[in-house]
């Protein structure tokens, strides 16, 4: 079969002929139809990931498809069941090995592209608003990076939790993607002043920050007494350097967030999470914005559209 592989850390990814994987016993064997890319599929490829494998491996962290060999101790879905799973690697290919107990079978009327674009992007934003940042209705939720593949869902949960939302992003089409998902207030990243901005709005009360850099310091500086800071990842590159004395000023709570762990220390946090975002799925709240469905053979154009930062919301390789 075909996979999109790592051979060495450092050296990019290519295509690669691989043996079919054999069922064991906790997993099962999925034919992949969808699996979404996501930022940390670039840093793998760099060795600059949390949970980087050993290589050669296969990159694709999200995989929607149907069961096409059982977990042999008879657990889990029959064959030709649809289901989705977070498997931090391995969904670039034809087929993948996946752990039986973190596959999620799919409603009918969930599409495979939809629910390979949900686990990560959702989880995470969900996790962080519900879980880490007790986000409350009629409270300002500014989102930065927000037509990113997590900023927009946060933009839309946000929304859905009865948040007034702040959506900051890079120019008139990413933000208008932002307002589509239901942003109140729109902010250009690229022309206006962040700081002044949100602070003209009346202040955050939660931030949330995938960017770092100057777009975190300026965010900081309009959070609101008792904010909650919401820290997501470093899309600019830049780690920000935090000002203790501020937070005591301001009463100010710095959350530092990473939606996998929960999968190691409290794995409930997740399933209980993705059993609502695939029930919110199914009932229409919300819609995952797809910019980019590619064949497998054009995985590495996708990937750069993340690094380029050409792509808004996710972009779906479909094996």
């Amino acid at each position: 079969m075909r996979a999109y592989r790592v051979s060495e850390i450092g050296g990019g990814a290519a295509m690669a002929e691989v043996d079919k994987p054999l069922p064991q016993k906790g997993c099962v064997v999925i034919r992949v139809h969808a699996c979404g890319l996501n930022f940390a599929d670039l840093l793998m490829m760099e060795g600059k990931y949390q949970e980087t494998p050993e290589p050669p491996f296969t990159l694709g962290m999200e995989v929607a498809g149907v069961v096409e060999a059982p977990d042999p101790s008879g657990e889990g879905p029959a064959v030709g069941t649809r289901v989705a799973v977070y498997g931090g690697n391995g969904g670039l290919s034809e087929y993948g090995l996946f752990p039986t107990q973190k596959l999620v079978v799919l409603p009918d009327g969930v599409g495979f592209a939809d629910a390979a674009a949900l686990p990560v992007a959702y989880g995470t934003s969900h996790v962080a608003l519900d879980h880490k940042a007790r986000l409350q209705p009629g409270e300002t939720l500014l989102v930065l990076g927000a037509a990113g593949g997590v900023g927009l869902t946060a933009v839309e949960i946000g929304k859905l939790m009865g948040a007034r939302v702040i959506a900051c992003a890079r120019g008139a089409e990413k933000l208008e993607v932002a307002r589509t998902a239901g942003a109140d207030h729109l902010i250009d990243a690229e022309a206006d002043d962040i700081r002044e901005a949100v602070k003209a709005l009346g202040g955050a009360d939660v931030v949330y920050d995938p960017v770092g850099g100057a777009q975190f310091e300026a965010a900081f500086r309009a959070t609101n007494p008792e904010g909650r800071i919401l820290v997501i990842g470093f899309a600019s590159g830049k780690v920000p350097e935090v000002k203790p004395n501020h937070m005591l000023v301001k009463n100010i709570d710095l959350l530092g967030f990473y939606w996998g762990g929960y999968l190691k220390f409290r794995p409930e946090v997740v399933t209980d999470s993705l059993a609502r975002l695939f029930r919110w799925l199914e009932e229409g709240r919300i819609r995952p914005h797809i910019s980019h469905r590619l064949p497998l053979e054009r995985a590495g154009e996708g990937l750069e559209l993340l690094r380029q930062r050409k792509s808004t919301g996710k972009v779906i390789i479909e094996p």
